[in-house]
Parts: structure tokens; sequence; C-alpha cells
């Protein structure tokens, strides 16, 4: 059975878009939980999956993937019938460019609206910097237009839930945090993600979660 190695489920987007993509596959496989940044251990306890020291990670047999693309793309190639790309070739480029625009960039995002899936701290745009916002913005420009695009053949980004609707689902989780405001269109994916029955079971099991990382829960009580 395969193994995916994660991060604490409150904090790592990384680890939910990996995960989400095994669970929207209908793949069954074990789930490691690593607390990142809890106790003395858990540098160790990674290196033992990886040497890379990032969640997440996913084990076949001798075999390690790391980086949650990579992962999604393994998945697929190993089970045809596994979350993928769009079938049409002009869906499909649109699809790998946008991901590729948020795996590369929107640090702005990251940095600033740090996934707190227990918390609710509303921000104001004006308590942003202009990078930030400027990204924000991107990001509601790039869900509009794809869903504009390819919205007539399903209620997901192009149509279908594909690898980029993974790869988005975090970002969409943290305007809910921070409730960022968001265009119409915009705010149906974040609707959408919020609805998937596989999100709503990472959130549940996030709020269970004992650990406390304060760099990150300082932010959500200021």
């Amino acid at each position: 059975m395969l193994k995916l190695i994660i991060g604490n489920k409150n904090y790592s987007s990384w680890s939910l878009r990996a995960w989400l993509c095994l669970r929207e596959s209908r793949i069954p496989f074990e789930e490691i939980r690593i607390p990142l940044f809890s106790g003395t251990t858990w540098r160790d306890e990674l290196a033992k999956y990886t040497p890379a020291g990032r969640v997440p990670v996913l084990v076949d047999g001798d075999l390690s993937v790391w980086d949650s693309l990579a992962i999604c793309e393994y998945v697929r190639e190993r089970e045809t019938g596994a979350v993928g790309w769009p079938v049409d070739l002009r869906a499909r480029t649109h699809a790998r460019s946008v991901v590729a625009e948020m795996h590369s960039g929107f640090f702005g995002v990251r940095n600033e609206l740090p996934q707190n899936l227990r918390a609710r701290r509303p921000l104001a745009l004006a308590e942003l910097s202009e990078a930030c916002r400027n990204e924000i913005r991107r990001i509601d420009e790039l869900w509009t237009d794809a869903r504009q695009c390819y919205g007539d053949s399903g209620p997901w980004l192009f149509g279908q839930f594909s690898i980029a609707d993974v790869m988005y689902a975090p970002v969409a989780l943290r305007f809910v945090t921070y409730s960022i405001p968001l265009s119409c269109e915009a705010q149906k994916f974040v609707d959408r993600v919020q609805e998937l029955d596989s999100v709503r079971e990472w959130s549940r099991d996030s709020a269970k979660e004992s650990e406390s990382l304060r760099f990150i829960d300082e932010l959500a009580s200021q």
C-alpha cells in the first residue's frame, strides 16, 4: 500500500494537496503524520522518508516521491483513473500554466496568509502588502477566467475536478481563514472547495490536532 507522509493538517497546505489528490482519486493509502516544528525528533522522523526535509512524501515500495505536484503526476501515471489534467489540449495547457504559476509564485499570499484552518481572522486588504494584494487579484482573475472558459463542462475550475483544483484548494481555504473578498465567480470556487467531503474530513482532523505553531497562530490572534 502507498504511504503518504504529511505534516500538521492545520498548517501544511502542501500536505493537503497530495492528500486531496489521493483521496479524490479513491486510492487507498497509509497516512503518516509528522507534526512539524514540534518536539525535537520531527526532523529525524522526516529524514527516514526524504533527504529534502519537507512534506509531503509519497512512498511506493522502495520509491519515494516528494513535492505535491510530482506526487499528483506520479499518481496519475500509476492509476489512469486518478485525478489528472483536463482531456482537451487547450484546457490542459491552460490548467498546467495556472498550476505552474501557483507552484512557483504567490509568495506574498503564502507569507502573509499562512494556512491556519482552525483560525478565523478577518483581514482588511489594507493590512496586506501591495504585493500580496496584487497576488490576490491575480488569483481571482485566474479562477474567474478558468470558470468563464470551461464552466459549462462542470463545476470546477476546468469543468471536471483536476490537478488544478487540488493545487488551488488550500489557497481557497486561506481566503476563508482571513475573510478575503473575492469576485462572485472566484467565490464560487471557494464555496465548492469547502463543500468537498474530503476537505471537510481534513478540516475536522485539523481541529483535533494539539500542536500550536506560534509564528502562525500569533497572526490570527492580532
